[in-house]
């Protein structure tokens, strides 16, 4: 039975790359926003979403996001909404995907909003990764082509991240990606002498 790793961070904390390093490791990594994107066109999520928002936010069968984004980021209401409908298609893609990765050592599931959905329970460990606000600023901006205020909405409609370290049992700070690997390194050997314990 695989043990599993929650890893998550906000918005430009880099917890994309560090779950890229996860797989130059050997460890298959379910990143839940890319996953959560083809649930998103399967035909009982896409009526689920138009019920609930309406057709203005598709051309034909095509889902826009960036108008889903501009309802839901605004609106914490409606963001919840959304949640109901694409949390619980998730869990049940990764229930799947986790059966057919069960003869690993370990497994790490990468999201943005773990605790926020309530996911964080069902893992053995948590990983958080942080860094500080003016580089996750930064980062989204160069990244998204993005405005600062459009990043700061998407931050605040996140966990902080002192909510997220008092909640998980591992930090990686990443400002300096080198370092943050060698933390990688040090918390899979942790990991690894448990495993072998229990």
């Amino acid at each position: 039975m695989a043990k599993t790793i929650g890893l998550t961070g906000g918005i430009g904390s880099g917890k994309t790359t560090i779950a890229k390093y996860f797989m130059k490791k050997g460890i298959p990594v379910y990143i839940a926003d890319v996953e959560a994107k083809k649930v998103m066109q399967s035909s009982t999520v896409v009526n689920a979403i138009k019920n609930a928002f309406g057709n203005s936010i598709f051309e034909g069968n095509d889902l826009r996001r960036d108008k889903l984004a501009e309802i839901v980021f605004n609106d914490p209401e409606k963001l919840k909404v959304l949640n109901g409908i694409v949390h619980p298609a998730v869990k049940e893609d990764f229930k799947e995907w986790l059966l057919q990765h069960d003869a690993y050592s370990f497994i790490v599931y990468e999201s943005a909003i773990l605790f926020e959905s309530g996911t964080y329970k069902d893992f053995d460990t948590i990983i958080a990764v942080t860094a500080p606000l003016e580089l996750r600023i930064e980062r989204v901006i160069e990244r998204d082509k993005t405005t600062r205020e459009h990043v700061l909405k998407r931050i605040n409609s996140q966990w902080t991240d002192a909510q997220r370290i008092s909640k998980s049992d591992y930090i990686i700070e990443n400002i300096d990606l080198e370092i943050a690997k060698n933390e990688i390194d040090n918390i899979l050997k942790i990991l690894k002498i448990k495993q072998n314990e229990s």
